[in-house]
């Protein structure tokens, strides 16, 4: 699905390419010092490999901006898909190689607090899931002003889960992974919010005022934060003509 906006917009002084392949929607959107030029998603799994070029074609003709004019291009970091993670740094460091620019990595679930954070009337603390396997996620604790309190862990979630958090203040679960979760934390203070994805609108948001600081990544040893390496070297092969671990 192609999303076109219609802007006005001056000269672009720093505009950054974003990519969200992390999660099942696949995405790519244009900023120009924040503000958000084009954003094109598909909505289909496992068409990252396929879709991701187009979707960069797509915004970059929508605005109107050359691709070897871009400042800067960022890439959601993980954790998430392992297969998705790997063709987004790969097309994000391929880009970046050839154009001479710098790489912004984001973090899945910072990401995804963002997004929710900006609609949080309620001040409730936050937790980003990113659905794995079985009753397992990958989540975090954020702050109601996007603070994280809790490291990124890969949590079963059971009964007790979050039950200290839970007793002291209310939060909102969301992301891929919370639907499973519902019926597991039934604490009168867990609310739960559908629909929440991680995508390049938001992406290209953070990312923008990473850029301002010069928070930058080396693109020569950047590689995804995948959390499980066992499982991420299963991924390394899986996309052909995505080089291995040793050979970026």
């Amino acid at each position: 699905m192609i999303i076109p906006l219609t802007v006005q917009f001056l000269l672009p002084m720093s505009v950054l390419l974003s990519l969200e392949s992390s999660s099942g929607i696949c995405s790519a959107a244009l900023h120009d010092n924040g503000n958000l030029l084009a954003l094109a998603e598909v909505h289909i799994e496992q068409a990252h490999a396929s879709r991701l070029a187009l979707l960069i074609d797509q915004v970059v003709k929508f605005a109107d901006v050359d691709i070897k004019n871009i400042s800067a291009v960022a890439v959601s970091s993980g954790p998430g898909s392992y297969t998705g993670l790997r063709i987004g740094t790969s097309t994000a460091k391929g880009l970046c190689f050839a154009l001479g620019i710098p790489l912004i990595a984001v973090g899945t679930l910072d990401l995804l607090a963002e997004h929710v954070r900006v609609f949080n009337v309620n001040g409730w603390h936050l937790c980003p899931m990113i659905d794995a396997r079985r009753m397992e996620v990958y989540c975090s604790l954020y702050h109601a002003n996007g603070e994280r309190l809790r490291p990124v862990e890969a949590k079963v979630i059971d009964e007790t889960s979050f039950e200290q958090d839970l007793a002291v203040h209310p939060v909102l679960f969301f992301g891929t992974g919370a639907s499973k979760c519902k019926n597991t934390i039934t604490h009168s203070n867990a609310f739960f919010l559908d629909g929440i994805n991680a995508g390049a609108a938001t992406l290209g948001v953070i990312a923008s005022k990473k850029y301002s600081i010069r928070d930058i990544e080396d693109v020569d040893t950047f590689e995804p934060f995948y959390l499980k390496d066992f499982m991420a070297k299963k991924a390394v092969n899986l996309i052909p003509g995505i080089p291995n671990k040793s050979e970026v």
